[in-house]
């Protein structure tokens, strides 16, 4: 069995916890990345563990300064209530119940400017390792670790394929491909992990694509 080093001795970071502290603020920085669009309000909705333990830990502040962008190595974690009231930004934390997820999960519920809300439930796997298990409903399983395409479609015959045949077309090997849907015919969500980064004429020719409705390029791996 492979071990990564970071599982044992941990990341470098800010605080006190590798699930409590660092993974907390990466898996609130890959949400927002997913969620890309301008937000004002995060309402964190903290499940298990995140729950009893995130004062003490600093996992509030940890989730607060990763949806602000800032990384898990960043001692301005220590400094997120200041950072977001001088942004403006509003938050508010809370305890949920959650079924079948982690005992470090929370449930991100960002409202956008506009008004729309988006949904992201991830959890903290330990080591600074992440998962982001739903997005708006959708299942992901995104694990972060390597470049990823995220995809919102029709869920019609041929969009997959054209998909895969334009990666295929540019040189880039899928590495995982998860698909969800609502129903037959309804929307579906595509997360395809690859093994090289995604360039932008990558995404730009995705685009192309009539019936994809949502295209996202994530490398921010490691």
């Amino acid at each position: 069995m492979d071990i990564s080093v970071f599982s044992v001795t941990g990341p470098v970071m800010i605080g006190p916890s590798s699930s409590h502290t660092a993974g907390a603020c990466r898996l609130a920085r890959v949400a927002r990345e997913i969620i890309i669009s301008p937000f004002n309000h995060v309402s964190f909705g903290l499940h298990g563990s995140f729950a009893k333990t995130y004062k003490g830990h600093g996992t509030n502040r940890a989730l607060l300064a990763g949806v602000m962008g800032y990384k898990e190595d960043d001692e301005a974690i220590a400094r997120a209530f200041e950072l977001a009231e001088s942004a403006g930004f509003t938050y508010d934390f809370h305890e949920v119940e959650l079924e079948d997820v982690h005992e470090n999960t929370v449930l991100l519920d960002f409202t956008m400017a506009d008004g729309r809300h988006n949904e992201i439930i991830g959890s903290s796997l330990g080591g600074g390792r992440i998962v982001i298990t739903r997005t708006n409903g959708f299942e992901t399983e995104y694990t972060a670790q390597t470049p990823t395409l995220i995809i919102r479609q029709q869920d019609k015959p041929g969009v997959i394929s054209q998909v895969t045949g334009i990666l295929a077309q540019k040189g880039i090997n899928i590495g995982v491909m998860k698909v969800s849907r609502r129903g037959k015919g309804d929307t579906a969500f595509c997360v395809i992990e690859t093994d090289s980064e995604i360039r932008e004429d990558v995404v730009e020719s995705l685009t192309r694509i009539e019936d994809l409705l949502f295209v996202r390029a994530l490398n921010i791996w490691g």
